[in-house]
């Protein structure tokens, strides 16, 4: 599924020092040109300074070399929250992170997204260095992060809006896009009128709105209760399997990984190396919870975070 309601200018957003000195690239209106890979379902060349390398892995859509990100405090002190990470993303895969608090998950996902900088190695989307927030990738953040002035439809736009995309053209994005998640009817309310399940169904058509190459998820399920959890699961599981869209999605939950992921990768103590890359039959869906082949792959996840028993 495609929504073709992408322009291939954005306008450009006070960052950190980070995004201002590495993307500098603007067109003659000011506007900051991205690397936006398609639109509509046709390619679009990256824009001249745009760092293209070639492809470290020929075929993968997200690459990481030899990777880590090393925090300092005030006191001076370093703090390394991943090390030596060595990982190819292929187009279509939904890409469970899994591992203890505190491995450098949300560290990792953040060097796709772009808002943090590796302190080491080399980070690629289709061949070329992230450097900074860019439309081809969606974020959910487990916190909602909607804004409480903005309808729910206005929300769902507002990338599309920053983009110069037109009202008309906004508006059906939303109505398409709130159709996908459930939530057909509810354009008008405003974010304090929904339940957390709700606003967790429109962050997510929010990161989907401009047609991301990469949908990143940073534990979006861990606040909700466990019945409105497994059902957003599933309604995750049903948009994946209908935008096809490549998924990196980061939780502490062993159970959630087996049931979405089609890959889980496992990330130990900080700081944060794979320890386990498990790729899991697409043939194994439905995955009922209570399957000896589901609990087989519990223990041995388990058994690589360094935990026992069940959740």
């Amino acid at each position: 599924m495609k929504f073709p309601f992408l322009t291939a200018k954005t306008k450009d957003f006070p960052g950190s020092e980070f995004e201002r000195s590495n993307c500098p690239r603007r067109d003659n209106e000011g506007q900051a040109i991205v690397p936006i890979r398609s639109v509509g379902g046709k390619r679009i060349e990256a824009a001249e300074g745009t760092l293209h390398r070639g492809s470290l892995d020929a075929g993968a859509l997200i690459e990481c070399r030899e990777l880590a990100h090393v925090y300092h405090t005030r006191l001076g002190e370093e703090i390394a929250a991943v090390r030596d990470i060595t990982l190819s993303i292929d187009a279509g895969e939904f890409v469970c992170l899994l591992g203890p608090s505190g491995c450098g998950k949300t560290t990792l996902l953040n060097m796709v997204a772009g808002f943090l900088a590796p302190s080491a190695g080399k980070l690629r989307l289709n061949g070329d260095d992230i450097r900074c927030p860019a439309p081809d990738r969606g974020v959910v953040f487990q916190d909602y992060s909607l804004f409480p002035w903005l309808t729910v439809e206005a929300n769902i736009a507002y990338g599309l809006l920053m983009a110069g995309v037109s009202a008309k053209r906004r508006k059906a994005a939303a109505t398409e896009l709130l159709e996908l998640v459930g939530l057909p009817h509810i354009g008008a309310q405003y974010p304090f009128e929904l339940s957390g399940g709700m606003k967790q169904r429109v962050a997510i058509a929010r990161a989907l709105a401009t047609d991301p190459a990469v949908l990143l998820m940073d534990e979006p399920f861990a606040a909700l209760d466990a019945m409105t959890r497994e059902s957003l699961q599933r309604q995750l599981l049903d948009i994946w399997a209908r935008t096809r869209k490549t998924v990196l999605f980061v939780t502490h939950n062993i159970g959630e990984a087996i049931f979405l992921a089609s890959r889980v990768i496992v990330l130990s103590a900080r700081p944060g190396r794979i320890v386990e890359d498990i790729r899991l039959p697409e043939n194994f869906r439905p995955r009922k919870r209570t399957s000896p082949e589901f609990n087989r792959l519990y223990e041995r996840l388990a058994k690589a975070i360094g935990v026992e028993g069940t959740e």
